[in-house]
């Protein structure tokens, strides 16, 4: 006979099964009579169902719970194209326009493959890039490319070529950018044939200055030095034209802190010229520098006349009377006592016969008793000076022979 089970009491909240009795109710014990306050140990009654443990909470934490996935988190970041950025930049610049449009069809490749950013920079690489291949096609076939490329290669030269006035040598000639008074920096060395700014006639150091002299003080240095420069260096003075000029270039206060003090001497003119002015000892023979020694004196003599009239200051119009006729004088005895080629003797005689007539007349200006006396000798004076007697010697001599203006109108500088 198998053993029977008691009766097991139905779990909590379990209907009961119908015809099932229910439990009977058991009072709970009671206290002890006689037992303390919290009364004795007594027996207790069966012990009931509990709950299954739950999760335990961490100390200090407010909430259980249980690991699991953690919660919501960034995608890795899309990154940008290399390609794409090069074609996009070699579009811009229009450096290589085949390489933009090769970078930027390889690009677009590449993003779609491996879900890359720059497409946008990729494609307007390749449309900046077509265009400028275009562009480069069309100027090879027009020529436009060669003519910039030659265009810039002369740039570069002309650049590498300018120099300061002070480096250049007596007889270059050089084109000067800037305009008249204005700073230099630098100019470019040209040949004398073709046209120039101006023509080097020397150059000499500032000296006796202490410091920095001042741009008043090198300007007038460089006025007077140059013109005496320039004199020596176009001895055929018939040469020159009317707005031939005496140029300088002076450091300024930047330069002659770094030990620049040399002053360049020039000639040119308003406009530029073509050929060289130079007539001294380096392009003349003795014959022609010998002629011009001795008539440029009476040149720069007649155009020292003073500006004042008889009226107003007869004595300065004496004095100038005075050295023009020294200068002829100094003339006819210089052209005497030299012996001529036979075939430059006629011409100088007749020349110096010219000056015979006129030194008696200038002799007779320079004694003038008053005003008066002086306009009745001016003019005769001055339609003596041997200006066709001068053509005649000069074609014999081979200089310049075109007078370069009306009586007493010269280019000297």
């Amino acid at each position: 006979m198998e053993p029977t089970q008691p009766p097991q009491p139905p779990e909590p909240g379990t209907p009961a099964a119908p015809g099932t009795p229910a439990p009977a109710a058991y009072p709970s014990p009671g206290p002890r009579p006689g037992a303390g306050p919290y009364g004795a140990p007594g027996p207790y009654g069966a012990p009931g169902p509990y709950a299954a443990p739950g999760p335990y909470t961490s100390p200090g934490m407010p909430y259980a719970g249980v690991p699991g996935p953690y919660g919501p988190y960034a995608p890795p970041r899309e990154t940008t194209n290399g390609l794409a950025v090069g074609s996009l930049v070699s579009g811009i610049v229009c450096c290589l326009p085949p390489l933009g449009l090769v970078l930027g069809i390889f690009s677009l490749r590449q993003i779609k493959k491996r879900g890359q950013g720059g497409k946008g920079m990729a494609i307007a690489g390749v449309a900046l890039s077509t265009l400028s291949t275009l562009l480069v096609l069309v100027g090879l076939v027009t020529g436009q490319i060669q003519d910039g490329f030659r265009a810039f290669g002369e740039g570069m030269r002309e650049a590498a070529s300018a120099r300061m006035p002070m480096e250049l040598r007596t007889g270059e000639c050089f084109v000067d950018e800037a305009g008249q008074g204005d700073y230099t920096l630098g100019v470019r060395v040209v040949d004398c044939d073709q046209p120039h700014d101006g023509e080097i006639t020397g150059r000499f150091e500032a000296t006796g200055f202490d410091g920095w002299p001042g741009e008043s003080e090198l300007t007038a240095l460089g006025e007077k030095r140059c013109e005496t420069m320039a004199a020596a260096y176009t001895r055929d003075t018939w040469a020159l034209t009317a707005d031939t000029l005496s140029l300088y270039y002076t450091p300024d206060r930047r330069a002659w802190r770094t030990g620049e003090h040399r002053i360049a001497c020039a000639v040119g003119g308003s406009e530029r010229l073509t050929g060289s002015l130079r007539s001294d000892e380096t392009t003349l023979d003795a014959g022609q520098l010998a002629f011009l020694g001795h008539v440029n004196p009476i040149e720069d003599a007649l155009y020292a006349e003073p500006e004042e009239d008889p009226e107003d200051d007869l004595q300065a119009n004496l004095a100038w009377a005075a050295e023009v006729h020294s200068a002829i004088d100094s003339a006819r005895t210089g052209l005497g006592g030299r012996t001529w080629e036979p075939s430059r003797r006629t011409a100088v005689d007749g020349y110096r016969k010219s000056l015979d007539a006129a030194s008696k007349q200038w002799a007779k200006l320079a004694r003038a008793e008053d005003a008066a006396a002086f306009w009745a000798a001016y003019d005769r004076a001055w339609e003596l000076v041997p200006d066709d007697a001068s053509v005649e010697v000069r074609k014999a001599l081979g200089l310049t022979h075109t007078p370069p203006g009306g009586a007493g109108e010269h280019g000297a500088v």
